[in-house]
């Protein structure tokens, strides 16, 4: 994987392979930060990046001048290298060894932006439960926009908070928002 741009433009990352991870592709990355990058001024904003992995979202964040960014992944190997690679590159990341879903339960800060990379093998309860709990929980900023990625077999078409997807080859990026406050 690679750093798109920012600080660290074209930075190469070689993520251990013991690691039980899927990272966004280059392109679909690419695409997906160049829609936020219309959205968003990245050094003014909070991020939170679900299922984080290698980090690979949270370094893209990083680079083009994220400072509060939260990084949460169950497995301790992704942590471990996350927390590596954020000092390696001077990022601020925190990170958090959680459940995904733990966490949304319990949490209660606001985000600009939430990145949901879940297993793309979860069923489309589970993917449905994550957009419930940031929801729920408020965990959105009145601006923020929660941004799903997974398979094109998973079928949000109509789901109340779904403002507008995207696909990049087998990728496919939903995007939710709260449409009553936007």
């Amino acid at each position: 994987m690679r750093i798109i741009s920012g600080i660290h433009k074209s930075k190469r990352i070689q993520a251990p392979k013991n690691l039980p991870v899927r990272p966004t592709t280059d392109m679909a990355k690419e695409a997906l930060f160049n829609i936020l990058n219309n959205l968003y001024y990245f050094n003014d904003i909070s991020v939170l990046d679900l299922f984080s992995g290698t980090g690979n979202i949270s370094y893209e964040f990083g680079s083009r001048g994220t400072e509060n960014i939260t990084a949460v992944d169950v497995h301790p190997g992704c942590i471990q290298f996350i927390n590596a690679t954020a000092k390696a590159l001077d990022l601020s990341i925190t990170t958090i060894k959680s459940d995904v879903f733990k966490f949304l339960e319990k949490a209660n800060t606001k985000y600009d932006i939430i990145f949901a990379d879940a297993p793309y093998e979860f069923e489309l309860e589970l993917f449905e439960k994550i957009v419930a709990l940031v929801f729920e929980n408020k965990l959105l900023s009145e601006e923020g926009i929660l941004v799903v990625e997974h398979s094109k077999q998973t079928d949000f078409k109509n789901h109340k908070y779904l403002s507008y997807q995207k696909k990049y080859g087998g990728n496919m990026f939903s995007f939710f928002e709260n449409k009553e406050i936007a």
